[in-house]
């Protein structure tokens, strides 16, 4: 794509964890790339040069696994599998997949679960357990890191886990 005259592509692209090369014209100044799908080569260009670099980006993708996709049509998708979500999972699921493989602090799955309301620990449980389920289907699961938080990475990362209540 070019950059930077198509900015609104490059960002729905980021937003899909989509690989990109940015294809830069002189005498725009290089793009500060620090994500791992994210390639850029000036123009002109041979074809080899793109081809390399393309090359380059798809490897650099495959080896790092990708996190979920919370889209705005209420599904959440990874590695090519997709679950449909309640208004109330959508939130939390976007939250958890927004910070994939971070603790992510109760108070602020609440506040985003109900962001108009006061924070209901017992609520916010129970809608965890349910969206924990639900995960399941698609790889997924969210673990309680104890006076943390909770994240959210993929199922069996670490080998069987013994069930430990929140």
């Amino acid at each position: 794509m070019r950059w930077p005259e198509e900015d609104e592509l490059l960002e729905q692209l980021r937003r899909q964890r989509a690989p990109r090369l940015l294809l830069v014209r002189p005498p725009e100044p290089a793009p500060e790339v620090s994500d791992c799908e994210e390639d850029w080569v000036r123009l002109p260009a041979d074809d080899g040069d793109v081809r390399a670099r393309m090359l380059a980006l798809a490897a650099r993708s495959a080896q790092h696994h990708r996190g979920p996709h919370v889209g705005e049509d209420g599904r959440l998708s990874f590695d090519g599998d997709w679950i449909a979500l309640s208004p109330i999972e959508h939130r939390l699921a976007g939250l958890l997949a927004e910070r994939f493989g971070e603790v992510v602090e109760g108070e602020l799955l609440a506040g985003a679960a109900w962001p108009d309301e006061g924070i209901n620990e017992g609520a916010l449980r129970v809608h965890l357990t349910r969206l924990r389920r639900r995960l399941r289907a698609v790889g997924l699961e969210v673990q309680n890191v104890r006076g943390r938080g909770y994240l959210m990475e993929p199922a069996g990362r670490y080998g069987p886990r013994r069930a430990v209540p929140d």
